[in-house]
């Protein structure tokens, strides 16, 4: 009994975070209403397989491109003379993997130092490249299924956009650092120090330095590597969440895995390695959550029960009209045209669908983008030509012409079309299809 009305209770949870008809309109609780939502939607996908499928996936992906990664970086950093600066990022990664962890960044950087970029020859610094592209290629792929973004970016973006933030990706972490340094060491924060409470603030603030930098990288990542438009203040919340779970998530690492003798005893000298896998997997599962809040806060509409809604015709059809209506109303009124992205919000269903639905409108000429960036959307042809069967017709076209594979065994003029035919059973349809047929077998008639 206690059982069934604890399920009950989650249910009604659920049903009230899902589909609830009157969601909170004042603060706090239209923040507290959109977390639980975020927080739903993450779990799910995690709990579906989706983030830790490929997570596991870039882990091997890092383990083979870390050193290219590194020395295609440190090479440019090499060249300016303060490839020195970067390394206490590796080794502040590495920290939570205990005294072994210092080890590893060693022997990193030293594979680092004898690979010599330069003397690779054209075929060994083309296989270089494409290593490191194809990290981020695959990091990329990841962040898309997150956004639902269907297209990578062609392949010469690809290769400029990646290679730009490989090679200035570490001179602009290397010039916040060097800025913060020159902030902090110089004489007015020096007096500024002397004077309290300024000298606990600033001695507060250069403590967390380390820790906005990986906010600030988290963030970046956020906003560039989908293929797709990112809001900032969505990118920075992911970035502060996913940066404090990295901070805790070391400290909780280091006290409960790499300080435990466990996998050394079961392991031996293997137990080291396999620390490193457990430690990246995490590092990227923060990573991948990171952006998974940041694109359900973006789009509130595809929190769901279901990563993947089965879009019934019903439904495509109702936000068909939907969508007609809200841009219609406005066209005839004289006000200003809808942005689709945020008509699309607030519809409260998955976006994927939305869009589905407002690009067959588009290519039916129903709709048409229209605005100084195109992203807004009015009728595409004047209302009193536009009729609601045009609307649903257009729903229900079969742009990939799959019906003409159906094989040919239904009676002649049976179609969803026509009138009265619903009432109809499937045997007076079987029987009166035989009778007129005067028997010969269903599906050889011509």
């Amino acid at each position: 009994m206690a059982s069934f009305q604890f399920k009950e209770r989650l249910n009604h949870a659920e049903r009230w975070i899902l589909a609830n008809p009157n969601p909170p309109q004042r603060w706090p609780w239209t923040w507290l209403y959109q977390a639980g939502r975020t927080a739903y939607a993450v779990m799910r996908d995690v709990a579906s397989g989706q983030l830790t499928l490929h997570a596991m996936s870039l882990v091997y992906t890092t383990l083979l491109s870390i050193v290219p990664l590194l020395a295609l970086s440190f090479s440019v950093l090499k060249a300016l003379g303060v490839h020195q600066r970067i390394e206490p990022f590796l080794y502040q990664f590495m920290q939570p993997l205990g005294p072994q962890g210092a080890e590893l960044a060693d022997q990193v950087l030293s594979f680092v130092d004898n690979m010599k970029v330069g003397v690779l020859g054209s075929v060994g610094l083309a296989l270089l490249v494409y290593t490191v592209i194809a990290l981020v290629q695959k990091i990329e792929r990841s962040f898309n299924m997150i956004w639902r973004v269907p297209d990578m970016r062609s392949l010469a973006q690809r290769f400029s956009n990646y290679l730009s933030v490989i090679m200035i990706g570490p001179l602009l972490m290397v010039s916040a650092i060097g800025i913060s340094a020159t902030i902090f060491s110089s004489a007015f924060v020096q007096r500024l120090i002397e004077i309290e409470p300024f000298g606990t603030a600033v001695l507060l603030l250069s403590r967390l330095t380390p820790f906005l930098l990986v906010v600030g990288a988290f963030t970046f990542v956020y906003v560039f590597i989908p293929n797709t438009r990112v809001k900032v203040r969505y990118a920075v919340i992911g970035g502060v969440i996913a940066g404090v779970s990295w901070q805790a998530g070391g400290m909780i690492f280091a006290s409960f895995v790499a300080g435990s003798t466990k996998y050394a005893a079961i392991y031996s000298s293997f137990a080291i390695g396999i620390i490193v896998l457990i430690w990246t997997y995490i590092n990227w599962m923060i990573l991948l959550m990171g952006s998974s809040i940041a694109f359900y806060l973006q789009n509130p509409g595809n929190v769901s029960k279901q990563r993947e809604v089965d879009a019934s015709p019903q439904l495509q059809e109702q936000i068909a009209l939907v969508l007609m209506w809200s841009v219609g109303q406005p066209f005839a009124t004289g006000r200003p045209a809808p942005q689709q992205e945020k008509l699309e919000q607030d519809m409260r269903v998955p976006g994927e669908i939305t869009r589905r639905i407002s690009d067959k409108l588009i290519r039916k000429g129903l709709l048409t983008l229209a605005g100084p960036s195109g992203d807004h959307l009015v009728p595409g042809r004047a209302l009193d030509l536009i009729s609601v069967g045009d609307v649903l017709h257009a729903v229900r076209d079969d742009e990939e012409g799959m019906l003409r594979r159906l094989p040919a065994v239904l009676p002649p003029g049976l179609t969803p079309e026509v009138p009265g035919e619903e009432s109809r059973s499937m045997a007076d349809l079987i029987e009166s299809a035989s009778t007129s047929a005067a028997g010969e077998p269903l599906g050889q008639k011509a």
